[in-house]
């Protein structure tokens, strides 16, 4: 599998595992020039912009923690894109998550559901 083909693999499963606890995929792959989401969803009231990490091994840390400054400011980004584009009001409630997906020594697959993962940052707070 190559790069591409992998990441699709570990964000089929984490719309799975999103759908499976009570999540409606809204839509995935947004893109904008600033950047991409790998997953929207409906989670009760929250609209919610997921990043989806997966790590085969720890020798570069957990896969929650490549989620770093920079690209929780691209997915807000991002994000704003996507609210303006689809007209999403104001008043609806924002959360930004992080599947996280690790595979140990045996193979076996562990996903977490960071739920509010990270806070907004506001483009004037760069």
């Amino acid at each position: 599998m190559n790069k591409r083909e992998t990441g699709q693999y570990y964000e089929n499963l984490a719309c799975e595992y999103l759908s499976e606890n009570g999540a409606k995929i809204v839509c995935r792959n947004f893109r904008s020039k600033k950047g991409e989401i790998d997953i929207i969803a409906r989670d009760g009231k929250y609209l919610t912009f997921v990043e989806v990490k997966y790590r085969t091994s720890a020798r570069f840390g957990e896969p929650e923690a490549a989620v770093n400054s920079r690209k929780q400011k691209t997915i807000c980004r991002v994000s704003d894109f996507y609210k303006i584009r689809f007209g999403i009001s104001e008043e609806c409630p924002i959360r930004y998550d992080v599947v996280a997906i690790k595979v140990d020594e045996t193979s076996a697959i562990h996903i977490r559901w960071h739920k509010n993962a990270f806070s907004y940052i506001p483009y004037n707070a760069w």
